[in-house]
């Protein structure tokens, strides 16, 4: 039995390990590629190591794109799109756990439907309020869409379920109004998960491409993953250089999970169950 045990123990470790190669391998070779002249790049067969380390890459990438100003607005976007999704998506997902009022279920299935719909179908309406609003080529254009989260509000009002009502019933006895109740009782009990939804909300809007090249066609304006896409060329690319370029653009992301690890985990335990 013991036997069984650690032979299946063993062939665990060995599945997760297998794994995390192939998770990493992508990322190694971006590294490596970057030191990479164009040519060998395009070497076949390919090379693993770089036959000659060549730094040039990340200068010209510098000098392509304005990193400054990339930096700034992807932190400012997920500053303000992280800010505007705790308070909207905290105060919505307390109200649908914790709340009864009239047409509660109808309102949250339609909160589950919008989660359903792609969102690329609200690119058009989205960008003719800020077109019309004169808003283009700003910051409020790239958090626009994250003003409010369909997927927070869910998030949180799990996490809320999960606590339970005699909580509040006791902060109620206590002397708290509902305002209270939410803001110095319930709210403080949910930071796990919603430290979790900040690194969710903040990769999301890493991550997002299509609305800021829609919203911001001015390079000085845009994020990191609209300037990197003007990075590909119609007949040919540089890879080194668009790789050095996704190194750089990657660093952010990086330190914001090494600095949250602990806090999502916590989050998604939190909210998996009871």
């Amino acid at each position: 039995m013991r036997k069984k045990k650690n032979l299946s123990m063993a062939l665990a470790y060995i599945a997760l390990i297998l794994g995390s190669i192939i998770m990493i391998f992508p990322f190694l070779w971006m590294l490596l590629t970057s030191f990479k002249t164009n040519a060998e790049a395009l070497q076949i067969p390919p090379t693993f190591l770089p036959s000659v380390w060549n730094f040039d890459s990340f200068a010209k990438v510098m000098d392509l794109l304005p990193f400054g100003n990339l930096y700034l607005n992807t932190a400012l976007m997920i500053l303000l799109r992280v800010v505007c999704a705790v308070v909207t998506c905290s105060m919505a997902g307390y109200a649908f756990a914790k709340l009864n009022f009239k047409f509660k279920n109808f309102w949250f299935t339609l909160v589950i439907v919008q989660q359903m719909i792609p969102g690329q179908i609200f690119i058009i309406p989205q960008y003719q309020m800020i077109a019309k609003m004169g808003m283009t080529d700003t910051i409020f254009s790239l958090v626009f869409p994250g003003l409010v989260s369909a997927f927070g509000t869910f998030f949180l009002r799990q996490a809320y379920m999960g606590i339970p009502d005699e909580v509040a019933e006791a902060a109620y006895l206590d002397g708290c109004n509902r305002w209270q109740t939410f803001t110095k009782v319930l709210f403080p009990l949910t930071k796990p998960s919603v430290a979790a939804l900040s690194v969710f909300t903040a990769v999301f809007a890493y991550t997002d491409l299509m609305w800021p090249l829609v919203a911001n066609t001015n390079i000085n304006s845009t994020t990191l993953s609209a300037g990197l896409s003007s990075l590909n060329g119609q007949f040919s690319t540089n890879y080194p250089v668009l790789m050095a370029g996704s190194l750089l653009a990657m660093l952010p992301m990086v330190v914001l999970y090494l600095f949250f690890q602990k806090q999502f985990i916590e989050g998604v335990a939190m909210t998996g169950g009871k």
